[in-house]
């Protein structure tokens, strides 16, 4: 079977992943209206629905005898919403097991990674994780898929504003995850604009939609990513939207960082040393300029959405496998 003919079922985990789906040749269903998110359907201010998608209930999911290509979910809970569908699936791993913990249960590491491993087995699904850290954090290190960008998708960096930005969803819950406390520390007499859903900020609001998103990072100075080493990335998709569209990104020091100190952004774990680092910036639109077209390159090198999709219907063909040799 061609990809051009595939199948796909996912649940909407969150838009900016889902969307990225739209470069696989196929038809896409995308479960939507699912409990415990922040809005009750496919937030269009994140990300347009994908052209070859369409959102249905869990319900019509259920009752297709259509056959699925391949079903994408994003946690436990999703697996057991499709636990009755009979189709190849994949388990796709967002975020580390210790951030995880941290915000959701008591239980400890060595627990959790039993539970998901003894259930993956049982139902011959195949797990995938967005970073290498991720997927070692749940001992599921071999399927890496990383997240892509299209620059070409993003204006010229104007840069224009002397200003920092920062794109995060749900900061007060995840303050120990995005490493807030540094932030604050390093941030506190820099001006940044803060964007996203964040309903305990006062007039911090989300993007109008995905263009009004794209010309914010156009217009401002720097980017600013920072995050605890031992739960989350030194980067996620709104670092790589960033320097996609040019802009150099200011953090912490992390492992896995995309940044190169000095050549795409700066990275320090002294607040007072990347606070100077920041004001040089507003200081110095041709520098920002500089750093934000090395960040740029990076991106189109190691974060193409080519190789997104190139890994992911690689990924969509050893689940397969995987299901197929369960069942023989």
């Amino acid at each position: 079977m061609s990809s051009t003919s595939w199948r796909l079922l996912t649940l909407n985990c969150h838009e900016a992943w889902v969307h990225q789906l739209h470069t696989l040749p196929c038809q896409l269903d995308i479960i939507d209206g699912l409990p415990g998110r922040y809005t009750a359907a496919w937030d269009q201010r994140i990300r347009p629905l994908p052209a070859n998608g369409r959102l249905i209930t869990l319900q019509q999911a259920l009752s297709d005898a259509t056959p699925y290509h391949c079903i994408i979910a994003h946690s436990m809970s999703d697996l057991l919403d499709v636990k009755s569908l009979a189709w190849p699936r994949i388990l796709v791993l967002h975020n580390t097991l210790e951030g995880r913990i941290h915000s959701h249960t008591q239980s400890s590491p060595e627990q959790v990674r039993a539970v998901l491993r003894q259930y993956v087995q049982l139902t011959g699904t195949h797990v995938i994780a967005v970073t290498a850290m991720k997927g070692r954090s749940w001992g599921f290190g071999k399927d890496i898929v990383p997240c892509g960008v299209d620059v070409a998708g993003y204006p010229a960096w104007s840069g224009e504003l002397a200003c920092g930005i920062r794109v995060a969803n749900q900061i007060h819950p995840k303050r120990s995850l995005l490493n807030w406390t540094f932030h604050e520390a390093t941030f506190q007499d820099i001006p940044v604009r803060l964007v996203g859903h964040n309903p305990e900020f006062p007039g911090v609001v989300p993007a109008d939609n995905w263009d009004h998103l794209k010309s914010l990072l156009q217009s401002h100075r720097f980017f600013i990513h920072t995050a605890d080493p031992q739960q989350e990335d030194g980067y996620n998709m709104a670092v790589l939207e960033a320097m996609a569209a040019g802009l150099p990104v200011l953090g912490n020091r992390h492992h896995s960082s995309p940044i190169v100190d000095g050549v795409s952004g700066y990275l320090s774990d002294d607040p007072q040393e990347l606070a100077h680092r920041a004001r040089e910036l507003l200081e110095n639109r041709e520098l920002a300029q500089q750093l934000g077209m090395a960040a740029r390159r990076t991106v189109q090198e190691k974060f193409s959405l080519h190789r997104f999709a190139a890994r992911l219907q690689q990924s969509i063909r050893t689940a397969r496998r995987q299901w197929t040799k369960g069942r023989q």
